[in-house]
């Protein structure tokens, strides 16, 4: 179960979201916070897994409530929420903790898809947003798990679905999911611009 706070000073933000997840029967809303003091105080109450919270908050802001949070309970998931004009807070965010960043102007199917894989030990982040820039962050190491970072270097190599499963130890199966969930993550067209993003990408690793 996806026990969810989420923080952000927009009351209007926050029932939008909560009507849309409440037929997911997989989550369970806890509860709202306007800024980082009382996200770190309700954090406490009700022992969330999963967070989402603002960047700018007023009081405390989600920087340094994810910091305070991730100090008190290391175990708990947190995405950063977004506008498009704070890649250095998203930066910021990264580093204190987060485990991904989403824009506030999303859909909220998006916004479901980066829960459920933020709680599944996945990372998630939003597409339209580059820290490669600022040097923080590759898109490649950014939106990939360490896993599919491994199977882009092998299809680099040229290998098939079968011999990539065969030294990786894990399902032909598997090897197709990571290819699809990669060409998705990656905004690709296909399995053929996966094989050349990879080729591109084979010495980034």
């Amino acid at each position: 179960m996806i026990r969810l706070i989420i923080a952000e000073d927009h009351r209007a933000l926050i029932d939008g979201i909560k009507i849309f997840l409440e037929y997911e029967e997989d989550i369970e809303f806890l509860g709202f916070a306007q800024n980082g003091q009382e996200l770190l105080e309700l954090t406490k109450r009700k022992r969330p897994n999963l967070i989402i919270t603002d960047i700018r908050m007023p009081v405390m802001d989600g920087i340094d409530a994810t910091r305070e949070i991730l100090k008190l309970f290391p175990e708990i998931k947190i995405i950063a929420f977004t506008m498009f004009d704070q890649d250095d807070a998203v930066s910021q965010m990264l580093k204190a903790g987060a485990k991904g960043y989403i824009l506030k102007n999303s859909s909220l199917k998006e916004l479901l898809f980066a829960i459920r894989q933020v709680h599944l030990g996945e990372t998630y982040y939003d597409p339209n947003i580059s820290l490669e820039s600022s040097g923080e962050i590759s898109k490649t190491k950014a939106v990939l798990t360490k896993r599919q970072q491994e199977i882009l270097k092998l299809i680099g190599k040229g290998k098939t679905n079968q011999e990539i499963a065969t030294k990786l130890f894990i399902g032909k199966t598997t090897v197709e999911t990571h290819r699809k969930n990669m060409i998705r993550k990656l905004d690709l067209h296909g399995a053929g611009e996966l094989l050349r993003y990879a080729l591109d990408k084979k010495y980034d690793f």
